[in-house]
């Protein structure tokens, strides 16, 4: 179990990328959430003041 951690001195290398790929997915997803909310807001506001002109 200890040489599959290990990877053949290469653990550092290929954890780091699994560490630096999931952090990114992580962001990435993050941001997706964070936008989809702002442009919701935006679309809410929007519409609400073309309902006010329209009145």
């Amino acid at each position: 179990m200890l040489e599959f951690f290990s990877m053949g001195g290469y653990a550092l290398y290929v954890w780091g990328s699994y560490g630096a790929a999931a952090l990114l997915i992580l962001v990435e997803v993050y941001l997706a959430i964070h936008n989809r909310k702002a442009l919701v807001g935006q679309l809410r506001r929007t519409l609400a003041s073309l309902k006010r002109v329209e009145s």
